[in-house]
């Protein structure tokens, strides 16, 4: 069993367990940190999407809550002009390559985009960049569910439910750059690759790039 530790976050004092992953920790307690690609179980996280930074008392720069596990007596500030700065950039540079008509999207009042901008202060709007999206065609084949690239951020939170959840390895991540993208293999439609259309990857999404059809507008 690992060891309780007492931290500090944003002046409050938590335990857990040594060497949970921060990111986490301040999320059971209640303390909201931006992120994206964060997935609890996994052993070594990915920090692409470079939302959920944080300062540590003792660090010189910044660093990923969701890489950085907790010990004894750490001390933690979740807003900082530092932070804040590195956050919106990221916000902002996500928002560049992506389809911003929250209206028109099933995932409208449930997406972590919105989330982030609403606990953040941030627009979801472009305001120092200019948009950068290549518009790409929508998988509207499987039967349950469709994919719109225009919205995907590459979180891959699919990309490890289709493979880790449902054991499946329908999806995966093609091309590079700008031209990422998940998809299935050769890129032929979702209908026509192994998927079952069990709808792990449409869970595990926190946009609106995988959504059930019944939840289509």
């Amino acid at each position: 069993m690992s060891r309780q530790v007492t931290i500090t976050i944003d002046g409050q004092q938590v335990t857990a367990a040594e060497g949970d992953k921060l990111l986490w920790v301040a999320l059971d307690h209640g303390i909201y940190i931006p992120h994206l690609c964060g997935i609890r179980e996994k052993e070594h996280p990915d920090a692409s999407c470079r939302l959920c930074f944080v300062e540590v008392e003792g660090l010189p720069n910044p660093v990923t809550s969701c890489t950085l596990p907790v010990k004894e007596g750490m001390v933690v500030r979740t807003r900082s002009e530092r932070v804040d700065r590195l956050v919106r950039t990221a916000f902002e540079l996500l928002l560049s390559n992506h389809r911003l008509s929250c209206a028109k999207c099933g995932k409208n009042g449930r997406c972590e985009l919105q989330k982030i901008a609403q606990e953040r202060g941030l627009k979801l709007k472009l305001t120092r960049m200019r948009s950068l999206l290549v518009e790409k065609p929508v998988d509207d084949s499987p039967e349950k569910f469709y994919y719109d690239p225009n919205r995907c951020v590459l979180c891959g939170r699919c990309v490890w439910a289709d493979r880790e959840k449902a054991k499946i390895g329908a999806i995966g991540f093609v091309r590079r750059g700008m031209d990422r993208r998940v998809a299935a293999f050769w890129e032929q439609p979702l209908a026509d690759s192994p998927c079952i259309e069990c709808l792990a990857c449409v869970e595990a999404c926190p946009v609106g790039a995988l959504v059930a059809k019944e939840m289509k507008e």
